[in-house]
């Protein structure tokens, strides 16, 4: 398959209104980087799937700066009316999984190869947890970053879909307006946005 050619945000308009004509409620199992990308993905989400926020972030330096994004997270679940609707998961959060994964590439740029397998590191813990838990599809907040790659993360949900037997559901958040509503809900519930992706990588590179 040629995903070069794919729109994802066009692929996921359609599976959500192929839900709402059969009313399936399908269980979705979300990987959420943080409260303002989930904010948007959510809105867009909930009404259509039975949606786990999954936070499994290891990236993330120093473990203040991860519990600070928990938090935050939890916050605007419960602020916005979504804890009835929404199921909270936290991952085990391990930085030296992360520090092993990008062993030997520390020396790389942003949003270069390190980038890609952080994605894919984060992704397949999703996935298997998708799977254990028998959700039919799984997916990440995280390409509603405009500093995200959004191919790279729907072929890496496209493989781990065939890895681990659980749907991937393809998306492009950033599109469609949605990174901009996410700045619009960050505003509205005064969230915490953080001015670097997470490891200590992207903290020398803030804004991206």
């Amino acid at each position: 398959m040629n995903l070069q050619k794919i729109n994802y945000q066009k692929e996921l308009d359609r599976i959500l209104a192929e839900c709402q004509a059969e009313a399936k409620v399908p269980r979705l199992f979300l990987h959420s980087c943080c409260a303002p990308c989930s904010s948007a993905c959510l809105e867009a989400l909930k009404d259509v799937f039975k949606v786990t926020v999954f936070y499994y972030n290891p990236n993330i330096t120093p473990e203040t700066e991860y519990i600070k994004r928990v938090k935050e997270l939890k916050r605007f679940i419960r602020e916005v009316g979504y804890e009835n609707d929404v199921t909270f998961v936290e991952g085990t959060y391990d930085p030296q999984v992360f520090f092993d994964m990008a062993k030997g590439m520390e020396d790389l740029p942003e949003r270069g190869l390190r980038c890609y397998h952080c994605y894919a590191l984060r992704m397949e813990e999703a996935a298997k947890k998708a799977a254990e838990t028998g959700a039919d599809y799984f997916t990440t907040t995280l390409s509603i970053s405009p500093h995200k790659n959004a191919q790279w993360i729907n072929e890496i949900g496209e493989k781990l879909a065939d890895q681990y037997g659980v749907k991937h559901l393809p998306s492009d958040f950033k599109k469609k307006g949605g990174y901009l509503r996410s700045i619009a809900l960050s505003e509205e519930y005064h969230l915490y946005r953080q001015n670097y992706c997470g490891c200590v990588f992207s903290k020398k590179n803030p804004d991206l």
